[in-house]
C-alpha cells in the first residue's frame, strides 16, 4: 500500500525530471540556445540560424535520445520478467549484439555491391536488426536449455558469451569496411546519436506505435509469469506461448532502437533497478516509470557527451556504459552472496 500511494508522485517526479533533462539538453551546444532564445523560436520570432539549430540539429536527436531510452529500458524490464533475473539486460544478453552484427553485414553487404543504400537508409535496416536480435535469443534459448528447462543463470551465462561472440564477429567484419563505412561503423557501435534526422525516428516510431499497445494490454501477463512457471501455470496462464510473445516484444524494441541509435548498453540494467525502488514491481507502474526512466538515462548521456570534451562529441553509449558497468558488478557480488 506504501508502495502504491507513492508511485504517483514518483511518476510525476519522473516526468518533471525529463522535461527537465529536455530543456537542457535543447540549450547545450556549440551554439547556445537560451530559454529566451526558445520561447522566441517556438513563438515563430526566432532567428533563421535559431531555427535552424533547434529543429533540423536538436529536437530529432533529442527525439531519438528519449524513444531509444524507452524501447531499451522497457525491452529490460520485460526480460527480468520473463527470466525472472535481475541482471537480464538486452546488451548482457546478446540481443544488442545480435542487431548489431546484422547492421554491419548490411554495410558489408553494400560495400561489396550486393545492396544499394536505399537498403541501408530505408525500412529493412530495424527489420534487419530485429532478426539479429530474434536469432541471437533463440540461439541462447536452445544452449541454455537443459533436460528441457532453461534456468535464468544459464540464460544469463549463455547470453554473455553469446554477446562477447557476437561482438568479435562484429568487429572483424567492421575491420573489412573500406575507410568511410567502417568510421560510419564504429561510430554506430558506440552508440552515438550525433547527425541523426527525423529519417530515423520515422524509421522507429512505426514499431513502438505497434508494441507498446499490444505490451499496454498484457501488462498481468508479466506480474504472472514473474511469479514462476509453477505458478503462473496454476493460474491457467500457458507459460510457453506468453513468454515467446513477451520475448518477441522485448526482441523487436531492442532491434529497432538498436539499429538508429546503435550500441547503448546498461539502460534496460539501469532503469527497471531504479524504478522497482520508486514503484515497486508491478508492471502497470514500473513500465512507464522504466520508459521515463530510459529516457532520462540516455538524454543525460548524450548531454554529457556533447559538453564534457566540447567540441569534440563523445557517444552516448560511453557513458551510459561507465556508470553501468560498475553498478552491474555490484549487482553481480550482491546476487552471488
Amino acid at each position: 500500500m506504501k508502495v502504491m500511494m507513492r508511485a504517483p508522485t514518483a511518476l510525476f517526479a519522473l516526468a518533471g525530471l525529463l522535461l527537465l533533462t529536455i530543456l537542457i539538453s535543447l540549450q547545450l551546444g556549440s551554439y547556445p540556445l537560451r530559454l529566451y532564445d526558445l520561447y522566441a523560436v517556438l513563438s515563430q520570432q526566432g532567428t533563421p540560424q535559431q531555427e535552424l539549430v533547434l529543429f533540423s540539429i536538436r529536437l530529432p536527436r533529442l527525439l531519438l535520445a528519449i524513444l531509444t531510452g524507452c524501447g531499451l529500458a522497457v525491452s529490460g524490464a520485460i526480460l527480468q520478467a520473463v527470466f525472472r533475473n535481475d541482471l537480464a539486460d538486452p546488451g548482457l544478453l546478446g540481443l544488442s549484439a545480435g542487431a548489431g552484427l546484422m547492421i554491419i553485414l548490411l554495410l558489408w553487404m553494400q560495400q561489396n555491391g550486393q545492396q544499394n543504400g536505399l537498403l541501408i537508409a530505408g525500412l529493412w535496416r530495424p527489420v534487419a536488426a530485429f532478426c539479429g536480435a530474434a536469432l541471437s535469443a533463440s540461439l541462447i534459448y536452445a544452449l541454455a536449455r537443459k533436460k528441457g528447462a532453461a534456468s535464468p543463470a544459464r540464460i544469463l551465462l549463455t547470453g554473455i558469451a553469446i554477446n562477447a561472440g557476437l561482438s568479435a564477429v562484429t568487429l572483424v567484419l567492421a575491420m573489412s569496411l573500406d575507410r568511410s563505412l567502417y568510421d560510419q561503423a564504429l561510430v554506430w557501435l558506440s552508440g552515438s546519436l550525433s547527425g541523426k534526422t527525423y529519417k530515423e525516428i520515422i524509421l522507429l516510431l512505426p514499431w513502438f506505435i505497434c508494441l507498446l499497445p499490444l505490451l499496454m494490454l498484457r501488462l498481468k501477463v508479466l506480474d504472472i509469469l514473474a511469479l514462476g512457471d509453477e505458478a503462473a501455470t496454476a493460474l491457467g496462464l500457458q507459460v510457453g506461448r506468453q513468454r515467446l510473445l513477451m520475448i518477441a516484444i522485448a526482441v523487436a524494441l531492442t532491434g529497432a532502437s538498436v539499429a538508429v541509435a546503435g550500441g547503448i548498453g546498461f539502460v534496460g540494467l539501469l532503469a527497471p533497478h531504479m524504478c522497482r525502488r520508486l514503484v515497486g514491481a508491478r508492471h502497470i507502474l514500473l513500465l512507464p516509470a522504466c520508459a521515463l526512466c530510459g529516457a532520462i538515462l540516455v538524454v543525460i548521456a548524450d548531454n554529457l557527451g556533447r559538453t564534457v570534451l566540447a567540441p569534440v562529441e563523445m557517444p552516448a553509449g560511453i557513458f551510459c556504459a561507465m556508470i553501468g558497468a560498475p553498478y552491474f558488478l555490484y549487482l553481480l557480488m550482491k546476487t552471488s552472496r
